[in-house]
């Protein structure tokens, strides 16, 4: 079944308790650092694909959605001796819109997750090189002490004298949860080319499953409600989808994520029709207007 492009209108309790926050009669959780990364890779037919995982039913935040690599920043991300190569904290701090501190933090938890939700690590021995497997016993020990938390990045980089790539990494978008959810997270979303020689694996212990599909293919198939998606993951691969199609291809995607700069964004609920919605993007409206007139 079709299921409708957004904007969907909220559930009336839903925007009856947001107009709550919005009036201040009650006070939104504080948010939690957040960063994901939208892992790509061509495609046979030249389109991007990017890599999604099925977060677990019983995950009490996006269970059983198609979400990108990500998780909340680790006080340890914040370790100003982690091994960096690239624009640096200060270059980045200026396109997240943080201090350098958060900015640091950011992309060291960037990296941090895509390694342990993928097994993919945008690290290498200097600035000019790449990790080219990771797939070893070894390597999946030290995933797993990432995850568990009983080894921190700064560690793991200085026990294998590697170097965070942090110029593999592009910038797409920054996203705050809306006031009415019980968690909330400030989640700035990077971009990053899988590597050479390196493989994806399915090693996550909060997905079910995972799958690389086209960018365009995936935002057809949460509209269709073949994979559900929250808006941020799906308008994110709706972009990707239009940008590689219009500016030529993952190259264009690439080119276009090392180029920008991102402001948080925060849905606030907003008139449709007799009801509320939440609100998108300025610059991503027209395109969903237009998938809307056409479907």
């Amino acid at each position: 079944m079709r299921i409708p492009l957004p904007p969907v209108p909220l559930p009336e309790h839903l925007a009856a308790t947001a107009l709550e926050y919005a009036e201040g009669r009650r006070e939104p959780v504080a948010p939690r650092d957040a960063a994901t990364v939208v892992l790509l890779r061509e495609g046979v037919d030249g389109r991007p694909e990017v890599y999604l995982l099925r977060r677990q039913l019983s995950m009490d935040f996006a269970g059983g959605m198609a979400v990108f690599p990500g998780g909340g920043v680790d006080p340890r991300d914040y370790d100003a001796t982690v091994a960096w190569a690239g624009p640096s904290p200060a270059d980045w701090a200026a396109r997240l819109g943080t201090g350098e501190d958060a900015a640091r933090a950011l992309v060291c938890a960037a990296v941090r997750e895509t390694f342990e939700e993928s097994g993919v690590l945008l690290a290498g021995s200097s600035a000019g090189e790449v990790v080219a497997d990771t797939s070893g016993d070894d390597w999946e020990a030290d995933r797993v002490a990432l995850e568990s938390r009983e080894l921190s990045m700064t560690d793991f980089l200085n026990r294998r004298d590697l170097v965070l790539r942090t110029d593999l990494l592009g910038l797409w978008s920054a996203w705050l949860t809306p006031v009415f959810e019980p968690k909330r997270y400030r989640t700035w979303f990077f971009v990053a080319q899988l590597p050479g020689g390196q493989i994806t694996r399915d090693v996550s212990s909060e997905s079910s499953s995972v799958v690389w599909l086209a960018a365009a293919d995936a935002a057809e198939q949460a509209e269709d409600g073949a994979i559900a998606m929250l808006p941020p993951t799906y308008l994110t691969c709706l972009e990707v989808g239009l940008v590689a199609e219009r500016e030529g291809g993952t190259a264009a995607v690439q080119r276009v994520a090392h180029e920008r700069s991102v402001e948080m964004f925060t849905p606030t609920v907003e008139p449709l029709g007799e009801g509320y919605t939440l609100s998108m993007p300025d610059h991503l409206r027209a395109e969903v207007a237009a998938r809307r007139s056409g479907s």
